[in-house]
């Protein structure tokens, strides 16, 4: 019995225990002071930041209105079209201006707009210059698209006539205002074949672009051609140009006489191994 009763109180007492609940460690108080001297020194950096971009900009506009920093000369490349004044009044630059404050992406977008410039760079050397060089577009054609344009060299419309322009250029009629809206490649590729006829019939000895009044583009037949001399149409068609005018030339100074009397209605020269002169 001594040893039951013994064990049961040793039971007893380790339930007892078991239950008695632990007491937890105390926490340790967090040290703000680095975190506070932290935060502390980036506020002083950005505000120093702040401090030095007000001051930067404070500087920025007194080296602006400084003597030292203004424009003096403008230099403009060698031109053929347009006029020195004509460029700087495009440009609206002028001496006195600031030359941290000239915009020259400003400066070449107003140059640009004038169609005779082709390509435009703008430069700024300090302490005073401003340099301004251009290409200028050159004439090829005049083609008549419903109004006159003048045509360069790539095949591009870039400026429409008015009084005063130049006419003594070769005509290229045929693509309208139409074509160009609905088939804006197909009309360049037109006056590009258009340009390569006028190329060869400017190498002509016997028959060249001073005996052609107009270059006529029809998109179903192709190219013809009419005479200065009477009006007549010469057929050409597309592509071969340079072969079929060589044949043509050996019989134009006998057909000449005729074209001047209105006899002729139309030469085909658009077949390889014949000519067609129709009569009226």
């Amino acid at each position: 019995m001594r040893d039951l009763h013994t064990k049961k109180e040793r039971q007893q007492r380790q339930v007892a225990h078991n239950r008695v609940k632990k007491v937890p460690k105390k926490r340790k108080p967090i040290n703000w002071r680095p975190i506070v001297t932290w935060l502390s020194r980036g506020i002083g950096a950005a505000a120093i930041c702040v401090a030095v971009g007000a001051g930067s900009w404070k500087l920025y506009h007194v080296i602006s209105r400084t003597t030292l920093m203004r424009l003096e000369t403008i230099e403009v490349s060698p031109l053929k079209k347009l006029t020195r004044n004509e460029v700087i009044a495009l440009a609206g630059v002028k001496p006195g201006d600031s030359m941290l404050g000239l915009k020259l992406k400003t400066v070449v977008d107003q140059v640009a707009k004038n169609p005779w410039v082709e390509q435009v760079q703008v430069h700024r050397y300090f302490p005073h210059t401003l340099s301004i060089s251009l290409s200028e577009r050159t004439p090829k054609a005049v083609a008549n698209v419903g109004c006159l344009y003048y045509l360069d060299p790539k095949g591009q419309l870039f400026k429409a006539l008015v009084e005063g322009d130049r006419l003594d250029y070769p005509l290229i009629t045929g693509v309208t205002e139409d074509d160009l809206a609905k088939d804006p490649v197909g009309s360049r590729e037109a006056f590009k074949n258009a340009l390569a006829l006028v190329d060869t019939l400017r190498a002509g000895k016997v028959f060249g672009l001073e005996d052609v009044s107009e270059i006529h583009y029809d998109k179903g037949y192709g190219f013809t051609l009419f005479t200065m001399v009477g009006g007549v149409p010469v057929k050409l068609g597309n592509g071969g140009f340079q072969d079929k005018l060589t044949r043509f030339a050996g019989i134009y100074v006998d057909l000449k006489p005729q074209m001047q009397m209105h006899a002729l209605d139309y030469i085909d020269l658009d077949y390889g191994d014949k000519i067609i002169v129709k009569k009226v």
